[in-house]
């Protein structure tokens, strides 16, 4: 019996065994847990609210259109996609005959309104000079007509005397007649002076009407100021402008991106020809849940990561603003909702956020490509 006894305790004794060990370590790992469950609590309570994150972000840029301000043939293309340039450096050349033919033509009439300006100021200048002489000849005109005011006088007078004579017949007949001669004679050449200055004083009226009307054209002005000059200088100008657009150049500095140009290709004004990407000025979009907007203010802080580089190259920027709409809402063909089978969508919003240049500069950046974005919202 008690060999019974031994045995039923040695066949016992390593499942208790057992037993206790599994719920020590069942007991260990509901403890790990519950530590786990508890560092993750206290991140999120110390750390993870002050955060919120994405990774549906991209990166952006205001890129500059390369377009002509003038028509013309290319004749030369000097850069290819991916070259990189500066602002000012030349893209491409326009043949530049037409453009030279109406700088030419421009200059010419630049020239030829200079020269009547001139012209009309010497006219008006001769002009007024005449005015003047024609005072002379009113002077000369009356000084004529005094004269024959004193032979009329006189004539008649010797006149009167020989017909008062002739009744007695001291005079003959000869002498009357040549006495009213005469001084018919005289009353013709008075008429004639009287004409003559009427005439003196319509011509010196006349002058000085053209001459007031020709000093009128350069009245107040000088020959730089001449509006005539002016509409030639500024003619000339635009041409000359023109001529100078036949070098296109690049409006920023950046990466050449989307060439559409071929040398001897007839070009428009405003035909697209290349698209220059700033670099240095990029920008990411992120796109965030619209749960997880009610903190974010202009002016945070962010952190980025790109797919290029990975996690060992961190972007630093700053909150630059919120979109005025979801995608959706701007979608050539926006989401009809109003149907039996709705279902809620969560929404994204993008948030533009500002790269440090100095980081880009170090670690450069693509139009597109995929990022992480944090943004520190703890100090709102």
């Amino acid at each position: 019996m008690a060999d019974q006894d031994i045995s039923i305790s040695a066949d016992t004794t390593p499942a208790t065994g057992k037993r206790a060990l599994r719920k020590r370590l069942f007991l260990i790992f509901g403890i790990a847990i519950a530590l786990v469950a508890l560092l993750v609590l206290a991140w999120q309570w110390l750390f993870a609210w002050r955060t919120v994150s994405t990774d549906n972000a991209y990166v952006g840029a205001d890129v500059a259109q390369v377009t002509p301000r003038v028509a013309g043939t290319a004749t030369a293309v000097l850069v290819e996609d991916t070259a990189q340039v500066k602002a000012g450096d030349v893209l491409v050349r326009l043949d530049p005959s037409d453009a030279q033919m109406a700088l030419d033509r421009a200059e010419a009439e630049f020239a030829r309104a200079e020269r009547e300006y001139r012209q009309t100021a010497a006219t008006g200048q001769s002009l007024l000079a005449s005015a003047t002489a024609r005072n002379s000849d009113i002077a000369a005109a009356q000084a004529q007509l005094q004269v024959a005011s004193a032979n009329l006088e006189r004539t008649r007078i010797d006149y009167e005397r020989r017909r008062k004579l002739s009744a007695n017949g001291a005079v003959s007949g000869d002498e009357l007649t040549a006495a009213t001669n005469a001084y018919q004679a005289a009353q013709a050449n008075m008429a004639l002076a009287r004409a003559q200055v009427r005439q003196a004083q319509s011509n010196s009226r006349a002058a000085a009407r053209q001459a007031a009307a020709n000093l009128a054209l350069t009245a107040g002005t000088t020959e730089a100021s001449s509006p005539d000059v002016m509409a030639a200088r500024a003619a000339r100008d635009q041409a000359k402008l023109d001529l100078e657009r036949t070098v296109i150049r690049a409006p920023i500095s950046g990466v050449i991106a989307r060439r559409q140009v071929q040398v001897g290709q007839r070009i428009s004004a405003g035909t697209p020809l290349m698209t220059i990407v700033p670099t240095d000025r990029l920008y990411v979009d992120a796109n965030f849940k619209e749960g997880q907007l009610k903190r974010v203010r202009a002016g945070q802080p962010a952190t980025l990561t790109s797919d290029l580089y990975g996690g060992n190259v961190v972007y630093h920027g700053h909150v630059a603003g919120l979109g005025g709409g979801t995608g959706a809402a701007f979608a050539l063909i926006p989401a009809q909702n109003a149907t039996g089978n709705w279902i809620k969508v969560v929404q994204r919003l993008p948030v533009r956020i500002a790269l440090d240049p100095k980081e880009l500069a170090a670690h450069p950046l693509r139009v597109g490509l995929s990022m992480d974005a944090r943004v520190d919202v703890s100090g709102q």
